[in-house]
Order: structure tokens, then sequence, then C-alpha cells
């Protein structure tokens, strides 16, 4: 039982350790490329936007989706980008991300001819590379939450693209902390896709010009 007891902690202490260096070298090595200024941030032609749900499950507006339409709104409307790619789930009709985000940005007053539609950016993984293989773009601005940017640009780095971040605001509640911890699993996950299982987006396919759909 002692020796149980003395696997079980020495386990858990490994763990612990490994979960604490992975996101301290995905903060390390990216943090330098994250933007919290529309004026400080230089211009790339193109920004993608990391899909997430309009919606919260109790039917109320997700901020974090609204967040990231205003930032990348007001980064367009400031000329630091010229094209946007919106990128995410498109799992069934009743559920897309993409298409929810161009209607938004449209509502919002951009032209449906600078928007591009990624229906297969199933996860943040996918959407990096097939900005760049689809797409064909290894500069890029990308909009998403403070906690998220370190490891989209991870990944990116990773994929020799030469990315930065524009961050959107985070709401202040619960939901901030929950998507936090979150994410703090999420960025060994990453390690271990790029540099373990080399794990590639689940569709491809052949490249395509930057242009409405």
């Amino acid at each position: 039982m002692r020796r149980l007891k003395l696997f079980v902690g020495g386990s858990f202490i490994l763990l612990l350790v490994l979960l604490i260096c992975s996101n301290v070298w995905v903060v390390l090595a990216t943090q330098q490329h994250v933007f919290n200024n529309v004026d400080s941030i230089p211009h790339r032609s193109v920004a993608l936007v990391l899909g997430t749900s309009n919606r919260l499950t109790d039917g109320s507006p997700n901020p974090f989706f609204t967040n990231r339409i205003e930032t990348a709104y007001q980064l367009f409307k400031s000329g630091k980008v010229d094209h946007i790619i919106v990128s995410g789930d498109n799992r069934s009709r009743f559920y897309n991300e993409p298409v929810a985000m161009r209607n938004a940005l449209i509502k919002r007053g951009l032209p449906s001819s600078v928007i591009t539609l990624d229906f297969a950016g199933l996860r943040t993984l996918d959407s990096i590379v097939r900005c760049k293989e689809i797409f064909g773009q290894d500069s890029v601005t990308i909009i998403t939450q403070s906690f998220h940017s370190y490891r989209a640009l991870f990944i990116s780095q990773y994929y020799d693209i030469d990315a930065v971040v524009l961050v959107a605001d985070e709401p202040g509640s619960w939901q901030s902390t929950k998507v936090i911890v979150r994410e703090l699993l999420a960025r060994p996950l990453a390690i271990l896709d790029l540099y373990i299982f080399k794990t590639s987006p689940r569709f491809l396919g052949d490249k395509e010009e930057l242009n409405n759909r």
C-alpha cells in the first residue's frame, strides 16, 4: 500500500510539473507576438478569426463571440488587414460558426467581399493549418481572446506562419475562469499533437482563393 501511495503521489507530481512546464513554454515562446491595441499591431493582409459559438448553452449571446467580431471589425476599419477568414465548426445546418461570424461582420458594416468562410476549422490546429495550406497564407493576424492566443501562436510557429494576435476582450465572470482552466490543459495537449502525434487537420483538400462563398 505504501508503494502504491508513493507511485500515485509521484505520478501526480510528475504530471503537475509537466503541466506547468508546458504552459510556461507555450506562453514564453509566443507572448511577444500578442497585441492588445489596434494602433500598435503590424499590418497583415489577412486576419483569421477563430470560431466559437454565438450563443451560450442558455441561449444568451456569447460574449467571447461578440468580442471577437468587434475586434475583427475594428482591425479591418483601422486598415490593419484587408481580408478576413472566419474559421470554425460547421457540424450541421443548425450550428454553423463561420456563417454566424460572417453575418455578424456584415451586420457591423463589413462588405461580404472581404470575408472568406472556412467551414472545416473544427479545432484551433485545423483553422491555422488550413489558413496556410488551403488559403495560402503564411502571414496572418489571429483574433481570439488572450487565454487562447498563446496556443494559437504556438501552433502557428510550428508551421512557420508569421502570426500575431490581436486579443479580444474577455468577459469578467465565471465563464472566463472556466475556459482558462480548460486552456491550461489544452496547451500540453497541443504540444503532444505537434511533436509526438503529428496530428493533421481532419479535412484539407484543394487550395481555395480568398473570396466570399
